[in-house]
């Protein structure tokens, strides 16, 4: 894998977005991506209602990602945006009475099952970090997964883990539930 790149979802880059999610049957379950976006009637109607939704913030410019292409092909995505994109968290609650809300959060990564364990959430987490850059920069906020060395279950890591937020120098904020922790830098 090296010709890798990273592209912002955006309508000209839905396409390759789409057919990852597709592949994966619009992943865990048909969420699309939009779980951590303000709730809706469509959302969870069904696979085709919440695939809309998803297209429709993209198109509105209210849902960001950082994608990773092998080539031509997307291969990984790392969810990024503003609170007000991204307000539904686990432990909301827990986690704005620790913290002031940051500018921006990053909520979830995917990598394309025939892609995994390469390193593509790291590069993922880079691509998205440069993307708020260029977007004005801040305070970035994400809640991995705190695995404390453990080997958990791929699907039990849509938000990275701790480790790899470590490497790219956020910094361990405290806990958030049980097995998740809030992790933060400035760019």
């Amino acid at each position: 894998m090296q010709n890798l790149s990273i592209k912002e979802l955006n309508i000209e880059t839905w396409k390759d977005f789409e057919q990852l999610a597709q592949k994966h049957n619009g992943v865990w379950g048909g969420c699309w991506c939009t779980a951590f976006h303000p709730k809706s009637p469509e959302q969870r109607k069904s696979q085709e209602a919440t695939k809309s939704y998803k297209r429709r913030l993209v198109e509105e410019d209210r849902a960001h990602a950082a994608l990773v292409y092998d080539g031509d092909t997307c291969v990984t995505w790392c969810q990024f945006g503003s609170p007000q994109e991204l307000p539904t968290i686990y432990h909301k609650k827990e986690v704005e009475s620790k913290m002031t809300i940051p500018d921006w959060r990053i909520t979830c990564f995917f990598v394309d099952r025939d892609h995994r364990k390469k390193g593509l959430s790291f590069y993922a987490l880079n691509g998205a970090l440069e993307l708020i850059k260029n977007l004005g920069g801040g305070v970035v906020e994400s809640y991995p997964q705190d695995t404390q060395g453990k080997k958990i279950s791929n699907s039990f890591l849509y938000n990275g883990t701790r480790d790899i937020f470590e490497k790219a120098d956020f910094n361990y904020e405290g806990k958030k539930g049980k097995n998740h922790c809030i992790m933060r830098k400035m760019i």
